[in-house]
C-alpha cells in the first residue's frame, strides 16, 4: 500500500485512573478514520508532569511512596487486561494502533510503546532506553531488545520516545531497518522540538508522526502535588503535536490550542523520491569510517542454570548418539 492515511491523538489521559482513560481512548479512536493512529507517550495512564515523588538527595518521603504506589497501580501489564481492551479497539476500528503506556512488570515502570495490528495483535513493545532527567526516579531503562520496525501491508513502522530522538545512534539503527513511518511519541512541547521533528525526517527520509498530551491542571487529581500551579484551566502541557513528509514538509500541526486530532495522506512512494539524494544508511554512509554495533539480546538481572536431568533407567542405550551420517547437498 502506497497511499497511508495516518492520524496523531493529541489528548490528555484521565490521569492515574487506567480505566477511565481506556474509556477515553475508545470515545477518540471512535472519531478517527485512518490506517495508522498514534497516541502520546505515557497516555496510559499518566506523564507526572511536575511532581517530585517526595525524592530529594539522600531523602523519600512516605508521601512520595505512596504516589507512586498509586502510579504503579494505573499502569498496564503486558500482556494483560489493558492490552486486551486496547487490542479489540484496533479490531473494531480496523487499524494499526501505536500507544504509548506506562508498563510496570514486577515492581519497576517503563515508559513503552505498544504496537497493534487491525486483527487485534499485540504486535510487540519499544521501551524508552534512557529515561530524562528526573523521570528516572519512577521509569526503568528498556534495552535493546525491544527495538522493533515491524514490516506491514502499510509500510515499516517504529517508534523512538520522545528525547531518544537526540540519540544519534538510536536514530541510525531505526533507519538501519528501513523505518518508513517514524512514529514519535513525546512530552518535549517547544518550538525546538518541532525543529527536531522536521530534522529527523530528512535526515531518514521517512514520514514522523509526533504525539504529545495537550493536558490541564484539571487533568490530574485534586490532590495531585504541583507546586505553584491551582488554576484548573492552567495547560501544563500545549502539545505541538505533528506529521511530517520526508523531505521536512509539515503535512499536519503542529497544534497547540487544545486537544485535537490531526490527519496526514502519506504517500510511501515519497520514502524512495527522499532517498534519491540522501541515504543516511546507504549511498551516504561512509562504513569504512563509521561503524554503528547494536547488542538486542536481552539484558536480565538473573539468570537460572540447573544441571541437566539424569536419564530415567533403562533409557540410557535409547539416548546414545547415532553414528554420524554424511551431509547430503541440497540442490
Amino acid at each position: 500500500m502506497s497511499k497511508v492515511r495516518a492520524a496523531v491523538v493529541q489528548a490528555a489521559p484521565v490521569a492515574f485512573d487506567l480505566d477511565a482513560t481506556l474509556e477515553k481512548t475508545a470515545r477518540l479512536l471512535a472519531d478517527v478514520d485512518a490506517d495508522l493512529v498514534v497516541f502520546p507517550e505515557a497516555f496510559l495512564s499518566a506523564y507526572p508532569r511536575g511532581i517530585t515523588f517526595g525524592a530529594t538527595v539522600g531523602s523519600r518521603t512516605p508521601e512520595g511512596r505512596e504516589w507512586y504506589r498509586r502510579y504503579w497501580e494505573s499502569s498496564v501489564e503486558v500482556p494483560g487486561p489493558a492490552t486486551r481492551r486496547l487490542g479489540e479497539l484496533a479490531r473494531e476500528r480496523h487499524v494499526y494502533l501505536v500507544m504509548g503506556v506506562i508498563e510496570r512488570d514486577g515492581g519497576t515502570l517503563y515508559c513503552t510503546v505498544l504496537f497493534f495490528n487491525p486483527q487485534g495483535e499485540l504486535m510487540g513493545k519499544h521501551r524508552k532506553l534512557m529515561p530524562t532527567a528526573a523521570e528516572r526516579l519512577v521509569w526503568g531503562y528498556g534495552d535493546g531488545s525491544t527495538l522493533p520496525v515491524f514490516d506491514t501491508p502499510i509500510g515499516r513502522i517504529g517508534a523512538v520516545i520522545c528525547w531518544e530522538n537526540y540519540m544519534p545512534l538510536m536514530r541510525m539503527a531505526m533507519y538501519q531497518k528501513g523505518i518508513q513511518i517514524y512514529c514519535a511519541p513525546t512530552a518535549d512541547q517547544r518550538d525546538s522540538w518541532v525543529a527536531s521533528m522536521q530534522h529527523i525526517a530528512c535526515e531518514g527520509r521517512c514520514f514522523v508522526l509526533s504525539a504529545n498530551q495537550f493536558a490541564r491542571r484539571r487533568d490530574y487529581p485534586d490532590d495531585y502535588p504541583i507546586e505553584g500551579v491551582t488554576d484548573p484551566d492552567t495547560v501544563l502541557c500545549r502539545g505541538a503535536s505533528m506529521i511530517v513528509s520526508p523531505l521536512g514538509q509539515i503535512l499536519a500541526g503542529p497544534a497547540i490550542d487544545g486537544e485535537t486530532i490531526l490527519t496526514a495522506d502519506l504517500d510511501l512512494d515519497e520514502v524512495v523520491r527522499g532517498k534519491y539524494d540522501f541515504d543516511a544508511v546507504g549511498h551516504y554512509a561512509r562504513p569504512d569510517v563509521f561503524q554503528l554495533i547494536v547488542d538486542e539480546r536481552p539484558k536480565r538481572p538473573v539468570t537460572f542454570q540447573r544441571e541437566p536431568e539424569p536419564a530415567p533407567d533403562g533409557l540410557q542405550e535409547e539416548l546414545a548418539p547415532l553414528p554420524e551420517k554424511q551431509a547430503v547437498p541440497v540442490r
